[in-house]
């Protein structure tokens, strides 16, 4: 087992945080990257894969020859700062502050120091504890980038290099500033390069920046952890603000994390549920760095019953306890759904996620799906009724607005009587089909092409 390989001071850490059994991709990965090999990894999210690296990388740094170092992490001749000799990647900030709270839990009676920098925050604090001198750097691309334009800290020395999340990066535009950061690193080094999905692209890169790189990949039997219970609602898009309170009377909804498709979507999840006197934040890009830290961190001690996100944290989004997982919208892209409910059913405990569909979003579904390689257990609610009320008032102005229209239109058969018994959202859906085509009709376009002529 890789961690009987482990020295003391890694031990001591990994016992006192109660594991015993490492996951899959630790087992395949640790004693490859304990040789010093190159290796490419492709797990699940969820699956321990930033364990898999950074234990191996803390021995490697603690048993290689080091300068002797005093409290102040200063060492070798002249008193200089430790070098930095391990890299990390990553894509977001989330992720990588989280990646440095794993080193320091990892490596917490090592003697190796690390520091974090990303960008959304002043840049003091991180300076400062660069020229304190590190061992392992966490880095977000751009603010590491900077940080090199201002000659506040080297590359020269670094022995390990980690692009995390790396088909994340590449879905974010980093690529370029990738290579930009590799082309600073010594030619003579480790990369580890780990990934959830191992897309062309991937493979490419990993072509141009390893050398005879090992490959170890978790066989998914299902693209989604089998400690997750999935249902689907299908609810009108009016009915999901009413569908999730609904859902949220549940006590055992304790800890529940909501995706939107848009920053927007959630800062108005967020109103709505604050107004029903339901604790809860948002956390996306719009968001300043300290707000989404104190987001995370009330989520996290449990202040926050309900944290609402953007895509933004469905991967790395590391909270132990998450019991739901809500989809309030679908995402486009089916593997998204995969890493969005990762965030339950960790660690071999049960989860459960539900997702809301409504017509526009079907398609989706179908995606979701065939990934999937099973259909979703559709779950019936009682919300209906709810939505026809809460929208019954909007109605009769709509209703009248209509009458006025298509009496001073002209007379071009384009309005269509309303189907007896028809539902809202038919209803809405036509309503606005009629709109258009009157608009395109309409005595305006008229005189254009009076003018015209």
């Amino acid at each position: 087992m890789p961690f009987k390989t482990l020295i003391q001071p890694l031990l001591r850490a990994v016992q006192s945080e109660g594991y015993t059994t490492p996951t899959a991709i630790q087992t395949l990965a640790i004693p490859h990257v304990l040789e010093g090999k190159d290796l490419l990894g492709c797990a699940q999210t969820g699956t321990g894969k930033t364990a898999a690296f950074a234990l191996p990388i803390l021995q490697r740094l603690h048993r290689q020859d080091a300068p002797k170092q005093d409290a102040r992490g200063k060492g070798g001749k002249g008193g200089r700062a430790r070098p930095i000799r391990s890299l990390v990647l990553t894509p977001t900030r989330e992720l990588a502050a989280q990646v440095g709270e794993s080193f320091g839990t990892y490596g917490r009676h090592s003697g190796l120091r690390h520091a974090v920098v990303f960008g959304g925050v002043s840049q003091r604090g991180q300076v400062e504890a660069l020229r304190g001198g590190v061992d392992v750097l966490v880095a977000t691309p751009g603010r590491l980038l900077d940080l090199m334009g201002q000659k506040l800290l080297s590359l020269e020395h670094v022995e390990i290099f980690v692009l995390d999340e790396a088909d994340r990066m590449l879905d974010m535009g980093f690529i370029h500033d990738i290579r930009r950061v590799i082309a600073h690193l010594p030619p003579r080094r480790q990369t580890l390069l780990f990934s959830a999905t191992m897309p062309r692209e991937i493979r490419s890169l990993a072509d141009a920046v390893m050398t005879d790189p090992v490959h170890v990949a978790v066989p998914a039997e299902s693209p989604a952890a089998d400690t997750v219970d999935q249902a689907v609602y299908h609810v009108p898009k009016a009915g999901k603000i009413d569908l999730l309170l609904h859902l949220l009377e549940n006590p055992r909804m304790d800890r529940t994390l909501v995706f939107t498709r848009t920053k927007h979507g959630a800062d108005k999840v967020v109103r709505r549920l604050v107004k029903a006197e339901i604790a809860a934040e948002a956390i996306h890009s719009n968001k300043s760095q300290n707000a989404r830290v104190r987001a995370l961190e009330n989520f996290r001690r449990g202040k926050t019953r309900i944290l609402v996100a953007s895509d933004i944290a469905a991967r790395g989004l590391d909270v132990d306890g998450i019991t739901h997982v809500v989809n309030f919208d679908l995402p486009h892209e089916p593997e998204t759904y995969v890493h969005r409910i990762g965030r339950t059913g960790r660690a071999g405990a049960s989860g459960e996620a539900v997702s809301f569909c409504c017509d526009d979003e079907r398609d989706d579904l179908r995606q979701i799906e065939r990934l999937l390689g099973r259909a979703i257990p559709v779950r019936s609610h009682s919300i209906k009724c709810a939505v026809t009320a809460s929208t019954a008032e909007a109605r009769p102005k709509q209703a009248a607005s209509a009458r006025t229209r298509t009496s001073t239109a002209p007379k071009s058969g384009s309005q269509q009587p309303r189907r007896a018994g028809a539902t809202g959202e038919t209803q809405k859906r036509e309503f606005w089909r009629h709109r258009r085509r009157r608009k395109a009709s309409s005595p305006g376009a008229g005189r254009s092409r009076r003018r015209g002529a």
